[in-house]
């Protein structure tokens, strides 16, 4: 009978390993991560990788239909011109593609001036028409005549980012209303408790709109965005505050705990230095399953006309076009937007499921092999 060599006890292994080995057995979670990390790069970056700025127009080529990126060995990348004409009934302008007119398109071409960053003068994009001006639609364009496909690059900073930033400010108030409510308990824990579930018993879209309603017209865009900020942060606390509650009443009776107390260490000191690190990973978790919940919260009040507006460019703003049925027929290519957010908060969810495993490696792999066996 052979003995097999024993392996290194999983228990010695430090909790960031245990993670990541863990994350990297949840395929949908590295598919997700796939998908984020560039689009989160583009968002960054969005005035080198957008072909055009976000306000260029073509007023002549309203609703024109994406072009067909071609290439040619001896010629490059190219796409077909249009060839207009007007519906003699409806006065309708129809596009046709005209094969005896080449655009060419090239990568790392001079075209809108901007600052990268808001830092940096360029004029270098990493894909566009080589001669600046020319219809080049990878997407089609708007109502407008703006190419759609680098308002969506642009839109895609908003967008994410007020996702990130409303989670961020959701766990200030989460982790901060919450470890009060677990740590203290009694009376404290009793008031908490019944302002959070006031709050859950409010419809959130509605009181969304209310809320944005109430912001002055004559804001600027900015402003806009970090009141819109704060009202999503406002009302996304509630679940981290009542997850992070549960931790610290499960915790504070525990014996690294208590001897924290007796050594004269101070209540924040332990709630900061002690109680809330032994618990991070499932707060990250949380985190990254509550950030899809901003972002279509955003993008649900800027379809509605109710959070940011032109000439903020987010994909809500952005899908505010396609809100006639008519327009969406004849220019099907408006509903782009809405597809970048179903991929992102699914890709979302995918990530944050992962880390949710990981952030438990015993019970994420009995999880995982009760998935398998069903």
């Amino acid at each position: 009978m052979f003995l097999r060599r024993p392996s290194k006890e999983v228990g010695t292994l430090p909790q960031w390993r245990l993670m990541w080995r863990q994350f990297r057995r949840h395929r949908l979670a590295l598919a997700g991560v796939a998908i984020l990390v560039p689009v989160y790069f583009g968002a960054i970056f969005a005035e080198f990788f957008a072909p055009m700025s976000s306000s260029t127009a073509n007023t002549s080529m309203t609703y024109a239909p994406p072009q067909l990126l071609r290439y040619s060995g001896d010629l490059g990348l190219y796409v077909h011109g249009y060839r207009t004409e007007r519906d003699p009934k409806t006065y309708e302008q129809r596009y046709t593609e005209d094969p005896g007119k080449r655009i060419d398109v090239g990568l790392f071409v001079h075209g809108d001036e901007y600052k990268l960053l808001g830092l940096i003068p360029s004029d270098i994009h990493l894909i566009g028409p080589v001669t600046k001006g020319e219809p080049a639609f990878l997407l089609g364009a708007d109502q407008n005549g703006r190419d759609l496909l680098s308002r969506l690059i642009h839109g895609a900073r908003v967008s994410l980012s007020i996702g990130l930033v409303g989670v961020a400010a959701s766990f200030l108030l989460g982790m901060l209303i919450g470890g009060i409510s677990g740590y203290f308990g009694g009376g404290v824990d009793n008031a908490v408790q019944r302002v959070i579930e006031f709050l859950i018993a409010i419809p959130t879209l509605p009181l969304w709109m209310a809320l944005s309603a109430a912001l002055p017209t004559d804001w600027g865009p900015l402003t806009r965005y970090f009141a819109i900020t704060v009202i999503l942060s406002l009302i996304g606390w509630t679940g981290l505050a009542r997850d992070v509650r549960g931790r610290f009443l499960s915790l504070r009776e525990e014996d690294f705990v208590m001897a924290a107390r007796l050594d004269g260490v101070s209540r924040l000191s332990i709630i900061f230095r002690h109680m809330i690190p032994s618990f991070a990973s499932h707060i990250i978790a949380s985190l990254s399953l509550a950030i899809p919940g901003m972002i279509l919260g955003e993008t649900s009040l800027s379809f509605l006309g109710l959070g940011l507006q032109a000439p903020a460019v987010s994909w809500g703003v952005l899908l505010e076009g396609a809100q006639n049925v008519r327009v969406v027929a004849n220019a099907p290519w408006l509903l782009a937007p809405g597809v970048a957010v179903v991929i992102v908060v699914v890709a979302m969810n995918f990530f944050g499921d992962g880390l949710r495993d990981a952030a438990d490696p015993y019970g994420g792999s009995r999880r995982g092999r009760r998935r398998r066996a069903a």
